[in-house]
């Protein structure tokens, strides 16, 4: 009798334990985190954006908290990705080029350089928390058969494109579920093909088209993610490819807009495909973009998931400048200087956007000073694991509309592509050198974005000392990279 009624008590207290964590696992909120390639800062409604129309993400904004001084880590695909997934800023990070190994043909498919084994990312930090974890649209980390798939960097599922290369055609003839390759309706085609524009017509043109675009697969795959993790928390990481080249995007979108600009063919000379209306296209992919935050968030709803679901909204960098995107046309990063591939502010102010309903105020701004190496911080916070080693602050006291926010004395820039960049903003001060690779003793540039957003007057003979204050923040910055084309910075500079 007693026995029995011991194991009963046993199995009471297991029966409230379980209980219990379940219950607690449920107030976890779910976090969706949409990351655009190439979006620039101004590309979007709630951005000031005029002509390209963008209604989900302006409601995103409407019920949300949008950060107007949000930086990428660095400008461009690879090692942005990386020091968003690390919580690392450019003079830390593991990977801080593009990187690129095989070649465009899918036999040559090779991806670029892998995160190595033993990294701590995102994905970890969430799993660590109970989290299942999703990553759907562009990796660039490294392939299925390296230490940097997606799969073994902490990722339960993993769908899209694995190499970047790939990614420059919206019409593959494959993308990649999990380690596995997912073969679509579409012919093998190289994209950097440019036509002969006395003699090119529409058939040629049509050629770069396919039957399965590849985010709309995309979407689908982010929805069925969603469904079957409907009843524990999840980490969904949606880094999509638009509104990156090549200019692709299904007809309907390019009717939209076809008839407002005043386009002229693109014929491919500049690289990436050839189209006969380049600014209706790069509109149609931003709004098709903003079409697929839209039903995302529709189907969130649906399931009854929106009050526990954060969802976010960034870029990897600042817009592109080549394949037929006309920036100037669309004033893409606003009046900023600079754009992908530029630590000059329309390179690396980026949107982000937080929405969480009943947490989160509605329609609210915030000019905190803030990179992507936070976000890592923040997660920790919010879900009470250890962020590892990471540059980063924590912005979860912003999102919840706290004073105890903590500031960055500085933010910190290093990308060894471009000639070699580096760049500091501290406060109204923005300090850049450029072209290290040539010249390691370069100077100093000094803006103040106070009264000198667009970083045209060069104010540094004016402030010697606080060059000197640079020079200093780099000994305490940089680490050596550890290969030998990332190394831009003067050994006496670096920190013993």
């Amino acid at each position: 009798m007693k026995k029995g009624i011991g194991l009963t008590l046993i199995l009471l207290g297991w029966g409230m334990l379980f209980a219990q964590q379940k219950q607690a696992a449920k107030k976890l909120p779910n976090i969706i985190f949409f990351y655009a390639d190439d979006l620039g800062y101004a590309e979007t409604e709630p951005y000031g954006q005029q002509l390209i129309k963008t209604p989900n993400l302006q409601k995103l904004a409407q019920e949300g908290l949008r950060f107007i001084n949000h930086y990428t880590s660095t400008p461009v695909c690879a090692p942005a990705r990386c020091m968003l997934l690390t919580g690392k800023h450019g003079g830390q990070s593991y990977i801080r080029g593009n990187y690129e190994l095989g070649g465009f043909a899918d036999s040559l498919e090779g991806g670029q350089m892998p995160l190595p084994e033993g990294t701590y990312t995102m994905a970890h930090l969430f799993k660590k928390a109970g989290y299942h974890t999703g990553a759907i649209g562009k990796w660039g980390l490294g392939m299925q058969n390296t230490t940097g798939s997606p799969n073994k960097q902490g990722f339960d599922y993993f769908f899209g494109y694995l190499d970047q290369k790939q990614a420059h055609n919206y019409y593959p003839s494959h993308l990649w579920e999990n380690e596995q390759k997912y073969p679509l309706q579409n012919k093998e085609k190289f994209v950097h093909i440019p036509l002969d524009s006395t003699k090119a017509t529409a058939k040629d043109f049509e050629q770069f088209s396919g039957k399965q675009y590849a985010p709309e697969i995309m979407t689908e795959k982010a929805l069925a993610f969603i469904d079957k993790n409907r009843n524990s928390p999840f980490f969904l990481y949606l880094p999509y490819t638009l509104p990156h080249l090549s200019l692709q995007v299904p007809q309907k979108y390019v009717d939209r807009y076809k008839d407002l600009f005043h386009d002229h063919p693109y014929y491919g000379q500049d690289g990436y495909t050839a189209t006969p209306y380049p600014r209706a296209t790069y509109a149609g992919m931003i709004t098709y973009l903003d079409d697929q935050v839209g039903l995302i968030m529709e189907h969130i709803k649906s399931l009854g998931l929106d009050n526990n679901t954060i969802i976010l909204f960034s870029s990897d960098n600042g817009t592109g400048f080549n394949g037929g995107i006309d920036y100037r046309f669309f004033k893409s990063v606003d009046s900023l200087r600079g754009l992908k591939m530029d630590v000059f502010e329309g390179g690396i102010k980026v949107p982000l956007i937080v929405r969480w309903p009943k947490t989160i105020k509605a329609n609210t701004e915030t000019a905190v000073i803030s990179a992507q190496y936070d976000l890592m911080a923040t997660f920790g916070q919010l879900v009470q694991q250890d962020p590892g080693k990471t540059n980063g602050l924590s912005l979860l006291p912003t999102w919840l509309g706290q004073k105890n926010q903590k500031k960055h004395q500085y933010l910190y820039f290093e990308y060894p592509e471009k000639g070699g960049q580096v760049a500091i903003r501290e406060g109204q001060w923005k300090a850049i050198k450029l072209d290290l690779k040539n010249n390691p003793k370069a100077k100093w540039q000094l803006y103040d974005l106070e009264t000198d957003p667009w970083e045209q007057k060069d104010i540094a003979n004016k402030h010697p000392e606080l060059l000197r204050h640079f020079d200093e923040i780099i000994r305490t910055e940089h680490r050596p990279a550890h290969i030998k084309e990332w190394e831009i910075i003067d050994s006496k500079l670096v920190k013993k």
